[in-house]
């Protein structure tokens, strides 16, 4: 294994059956893309490409698909060691029982090899970007700070944010004072400032989580430095309530009068908006990270996305954290995507897989204003691209963007580039050993059950092997 920033970048075509740009070329039969120096520099039939450049060499067998790296557009790396538990809770149980108790817990050290756990996972099911809202209350540790680290040494591209809450439930004190927490915020900037593949957004857990104080600290802060930002809107109906009984009006207006509306916005969930509510995202650029599988696990809604594409809001596709999904698989957050759209509305052509397809790369990017440099197969763009071949669920092609979205598994995913690096290679991370890996999850998982009290509260059967 080798850390991915000692990777080289490589000189190669990439040849498939089907590339699919999700670009101005659209899809390119038996194609290839020449990447070099961490770009892309061009695409086109592989014949063409083959007789111009005969002696690089050729990674694929003319066999599968080749499309843009995915964008994991909203989770919470935070929850990368608490799979599998609360599946019969609502939203609000869910944070008070599972996020809160496990978050007391998490140290720099759980960021970082949680996030390596879960950007292999990530990688093979052939994400190249992902946007990280990381939550925790721990005071003595600033534990954000450790996934830059993680996704550094797996080769992801990333935008990290800490979702911080100060807001104590009544008869409590809260974790930590606003000084604190946006001590943690800058702490966590200028980590990112120092790395190759990651950058910052200024986080918000969720605004009913923070105090007035925080929030308006926050947004100023902002303000002041330029920073984009990271929340949930209008993920539950109860979110609702509690806002309009606190502030008089729902979450959506209150983030817009608090000025937060006014710096590059991605939300996570948006199920419950309004008409209202959609002029004002529409109006200020917000994006909006749908997250399926989520969603249906914790019963919270369906989100109305042909409704917000059609209001012309950036809307990608997210598998949210991993204690509400409950894994990494992006293939199958692609998927649920486009079949809770169909049985929502009893109709299967109110979403078709080319949108799907878009939404999970170039609206995704999008969403996070990096669709200068990733989100499509495009000459000058960043080489952050995906080979899925040697199985049987690409291995019949009749209509390859179809199969790619109801088909596709991860067993598929070949080879993995970020940034021109290849982090899979032969169906295995060349950046983390996997099995070494899962054993230090296993270990950390086990402490934190106990740490948290998950494991005393029944939710978690893991403890610390003796």
């Amino acid at each position: 294994m080798q850390n991915a920033t000692g990777l080289p970048r490589e000189e190669v075509l990439v040849r498939a059956a089907w590339v699919l740009t999700v670009g101005p070329q659209g899809e390119v039969e038996d194609g290839a893309a020449h990447v070099r120096d961490g770009r892309v520099v061009e695409v086109g039939p592989y014949r063409e490409l083959r007789a111009r450049l005969p002696g690089l060499p050729v990674e694929g067998d003319g066999t599968g698909l080749l499309i843009p790296g995915l964008v994991n557009a909203h989770t919470h790396l935070s929850e990368a060691l608490a799979t599998g538990m609360g599946s019969e809770l609502t939203l609000f149980e869910w944070g008070e029982r599972i996020v809160g108790p496990l978050g007391s817990a998490l140290t720099a050290e759980d960021a970082r090899e949680g996030t390596r756990l879960r950007a292999i996972e990530m990688l093979l099911s052939g994400v190249t970007t992902v946007n990280d809202m990381f939550v925790h209350c721990n005071p003595d540790d600033t534990a954000s700070v450790g996934v830059v680290a993680g996704l550094e040494e797996a080769g992801l591209r990333g935008v990290v944010s800490f979702g911080a809450e100060d807001a104590a439930t009544p008869g409590a004190s809260p974790w930590a004072d606003v000084e604190r927490v946006m001590a943690e915020q800058h702490a966590l900037a200028k980590a990112c400032a120092a790395a190759d593949l990651v950058s910052f957004r200024y986080g918000i857990g969720t605004l009913l989580g923070q105090s007035d104080a925080l929030l308006e600290a926050g947004a100023a802060a902002c303000e002041d430095r330029g920073w984009a930002v990271h929340t949930h809107l209008a993920e539950v109906r109860e979110e609702l309530v509690a806002a309009a009984q606190r502030w008089g009006r729902r979450t959506v207006p209150h983030a817009f009068a608090l000025g937060l509306f006014d710096r590059p916005l991605i939300a996570g969930h948006g199920v419950w908006v309004t008409e209202a509510d959609i002029e004002l995202l529409t109006a200020h650029g917000v994006a909006i990270a749908h997250n399926p599988v989520a969603n249906m696990i914790l019963g919270s809604g369906v989100c109305p996305v042909p409704r917000l594409r059609s209001a012309g809001i950036a809307v990608g596709i997210g598998t949210d954290g991993a204690a509400s999904n409950d894994g990494q698989d992006m293939l199958q957050a692609v998927k649920t995507t486009a079949l809770l759209q169909k049985v929502h509305a009893l109709d299967p052509s109110v979403i078709d897989a080319a949108t799907v397809l878009r939404m999970a790369t170039l609206d995704g990017a999008r969403a996070l204003g990096l669709d200068h440099l990733v989100g499509s197969l495009e000459p000058g763009k960043r080489a952050d691209l995906v080979l899925l071949q040697d199985s049987v669920c690409v291995s019949v092609l009749h209509d390859p963007c179809g199969q790619l979205v109801y088909g596709a598994s991860p067993r598929a995913v070949r080879s993995v580039w970020v940034d021109g690096r290849r982090v899979v290679a032969d169906h295995t991370c060349t950046t983390i050993d996997e099995a070494t890996q899962i054993d230090r999850g296993r270990a950390l998982a086990a402490r934190l059950a106990v740490a948290s009290g998950l494991h005393s509260s029944g939710l978690s059967r893991l403890r610390p092997a003796h």
